[in-house]
């Protein structure tokens, strides 16, 4: 069986279990039910539809968990899709959460969420003058129970950043911090198609008067929508981050290059003049002044030691060497 909690509850206050065979919405006064599912049957929310008269639409999409962010609005119901998401590894592993809304129900469905909602039922549970205020205060509380769970993955792929950058400062980056830096960035980047989605169904929640929704309930959405802008800022800044610490590795890594090069090039200059003087003396003339000076040899010898000794002390104050 897929159902995960279905009660009644009447000013704030759990009253009462309901099967889906038996449950109904409840109709008048400040009752509502509240059915939470996780990866149903088609025939549960057949059987869902039959009784609280959702849309077949609503209830296809709700089937599976690849849908964007988005809100229906059919008749005096709401289907609002949100997507959830948790780190594996480097890589954002999504779910999807579908909610249906109604005057005295809401129904929720969730599919490949890590995170139940049973910690955030017993929170609301907790607060009767909160979950006094209907269906639509529980929307708002599951849609920031689901962008709450977006600012741990943040801090997490935020310290993996910070601690790329320090390894970039401290040395250099190899291989494969280097691909590890192009594939958090690729998440970060199919993440914020997530959250453009998830900050329009806010904002629609906020500012547009939608069935099931009343306009004390609306300032709570916002609240929500502030918290996906944060989220979606955050998201920016780390790949803003992630791309400077390639950069700067690169500039490093060139400047590592550029020094050795010089080495090379003095060094090469210095060897230059031995090989040059031995090889005028390898050509075999048969009149060369010097092959008839007693000395001549070590005059030669003192020659090329005191003209790369002059050539090493030049490189290495213009820090060549």
């Amino acid at each position: 069986m897929s159902v995960v909690a279905a009660y009644v509850y009447r000013d704030g206050c759990r009253v009462a279990g309901v099967t889906l065979e038996a449950a109904r919405p409840q109709i008048g006064g400040s009752e509502f039910v509240w059915i939470g599912l996780h990866d149903p049957t088609p025939e549960e929310l057949e059987l869902l539809q039959q009784n609280f008269g959702l849309h077949p639409l609503a209830v296809e999409d709700a089937l599976s968990a690849d849908h964007a962010p988005k809100v229906d609005v059919y008749g005096e119901q709401i289907f609002v899709v949100a997507r959830t998401a948790y780190l594996e590894g480097d890589h954002l592993i999504y779910g999807g959460t579908s909610a249906f809304v109604g005057k005295g129900h809401i129904i929720t469905v969730r599919h490949g969420s890590a995170r139940a909602h049973t910690s955030l039922r017993t929170q609301l549970e907790a607060a009767p003058s909160l979950l006094r205020q209907g269906s639509d205060y529980v929307l708002h509380a599951i849609l920031d129970f689901i962008v709450d769970g977006y600012l741990p993955i943040m801090e997490t792929i935020e310290d993996a950043v910070l601690n790329m950058e320090q390894t970039m400062l401290d040395s250099f980056l190899g291989r494969d911090q280097i691909t590890r830096i192009f594939r958090l960035r690729r998440e970060l980047i199919l993440f914020q198609r997530v959250l453009g989605p998830m900050s329009e169904v806010c904002a629609k929640l906020v500012h547009i008067d939608v069935p099931c929704i009343d306009r004390e309930t609306q300032p709570y959405f916002s609240d929500v929508l502030d918290h996906v802008r944060r989220v979606e800022s955050l998201v920016s800044s780390l790949r803003d981050v992630l791309i400077s610490v390639f950069d700067a590795s690169q500039l490093f890594e060139n400047e590592r290059q550029g020094k050795i090069t010089k080495q090379l090039a003095a060094w090469a200059a210095i060897l230059a003049i031995p090989t040059a003087i031995a090889g005028i003396y390898g050509m075999n003339f048969e009149y060369m002044p010097e092959l008839h000076i007693r000395y001549g040899y070590f005059i030669i010898l003192g020659c090329m030691a005191a003209i790369c000794a002059g050539l090493y002390v030049r490189f290495k104050k213009i820090n060549w060497l």
